[in-house]
């Protein structure tokens, strides 16, 4: 079993960090929060004072980061991984980033002689709290091969999409697609709601039929067709709009520098701009159905 120092241990990466446990590995956690390390600690993780002392030492290096920014000063500062970490040690980076900042990483990493690899996930907090994230990973296929074992312990799909950056990539291409299919499916049923469907029939009809998808069968928006749905929550946990609003501006970023055409991605980041501005970020993403029906 790996050493890992875990950088990040929040409502996803403190999750994935206990799956390691479960899984026999010893973890070293570091975040500034000192009461999510308290909750690592609890399940068994050792508490680390810093970023250097987590990695020291360390076989492997996993980080679930905010920011570009932060995975930036996490592993190219003084005191961070680069600076720090074996040589041999394998570093991952589950962080949905810009893909500037993942490529300067790799770049960077390559360099000090590091087996980097970017490794986004999809499957929110519920996924990370049962083991069955998908990771979609970018880097070489030697790394991919190294780093397979570890990922398969806190997901249950681990797919290279290639290079350097890839797997950033693909995460926001997925993500701006599952935003589209949301406000979609949230129209959906605003509509039918006008019109005097029940909202079963509808998902009844709808989920065996060509409108079909993710956002409806296992996400659906309103309270009853789907229990497990943040709609039967009052929309709390789950994907919070801020996260989508912060992935879909990554798509638009990254959409602008390549010169691609996204008008749908660029509409639903608007419509959760607004919806966010209005004080709902830390609602799921699904709640903007509320906004659909004019009720905030």
């Amino acid at each position: 079993m790996s050493v890992i120092a875990f950088i990040g241990v929040g409502n996803m990466g403190g999750p994935m960090a206990k799956n390691l446990l479960k899984a026999g590995h010893t973890v070293r956690a570091f975040d500034l929060s000192a009461d999510l390390l308290a909750n690592v600690a609890s399940a068994g993780a050792a508490k680390a004072a810093s970023v250097k002392d987590a990695v020291t030492g360390a076989d492997v290096v996993v980080s679930m980061l905010p920011a570009g920014t932060h995975v930036r000063g996490v592993y190219l500062g003084d005191d961070g991984v680069l600076a720090n970490a074996r040589k041999d040690a394998l570093l991952i980076d589950s962080s949905t980033i810009d893909i500037d900042s993942a490529r300067a990483v790799h770049t960077a990493a390559e360099k000090a002689g590091f087996a980097f690899l970017d490794a986004p996930v999809s499957g929110g907090v519920g996924g990370a709290e049962a083991g069955t994230l998908t990771f979609m990973c970018g880097g070489s296929d030697a790394t991919f091969a190294k780093a397979q074992p570890i990922l398969e312990k806190m997901g249950k799909k681990v797919v290279l999409a290639g290079g350097a950056g890839a797997g950033q990539a693909a995460k926001i291409c997925n993500n701006m697609l599952l935003a589209i299919s949301m406000i979609g499916t949230c129209e959906a049923f605003a509509l039918g709601e006008k019109l005097g469907l029940d909202p079963q029939k509808l998902f009844d009809i709808a989920s065996t039929s060509s409108g079909q998808c993710w956002s409806l069968t296992t996400y659906c928006p309103v309270p009853g067709p789907v229990p497990t749905s943040p709609a039967n929550r009052e929309y709390a946990g789950g994907f919070a709009t801020a996260l989508m609003l912060k992935d879909l501006k990554l798509a638009q970023s990254a959409a602008q520098g390549a010169g691609a055409v996204t008008p749908l991605g660029a509409e639903a980041a608007q419509l959760y701009a607004l919806f966010a501005a209005n004080g709902h970020a830390s609602l799921d993403f699904s709640a903007i159905i509320r906004m659909l029906r004019g009720e905030v």
